[in-house]
């Protein structure tokens, strides 16, 4: 499986939300899944099966398919419940 944050320049918050699925994976036991992060105008459906984006990329992310939207992109625990529900409905957990 394959995971993915998008901002809108790629660099910063993308990253740092890279950084913190894989923290939760790995909270979580999770293996096997390839975490990566983009910008808006480079990311493309093929990427990832799933895609994390602050709420204010939200409607330009839609064209990427399986989109998980983040009311903050610092909440640990947003991010762990919605990266859990992902690795649940994935039959990862």
């Amino acid at each position: 499986m394959r995971m993915a944050a998008v901002c809108g320049s790629g660099l910063g918050s993308s990253f740092m939300v890279e950084m913190n699925i894989n923290s939760v994976l790995n909270e979580l036991g999770v293996t096997g899944v390839e975490v990566a992060h983009y910008d808006m105008g480079s990311a493309t459906p093929d990427l990832a099966d799933v895609f994390f984006v602050a709420g204010d990329l939200a409607d330009s992310a839609q064209h990427l398919g399986n989109v998980v939207v983040l009311d903050s992109i610092i909440d640990m625990d947003e991010l762990r419940e919605k990266v859990k529900a992902v690795c649940v409905e994935n039959e990862l957990l």
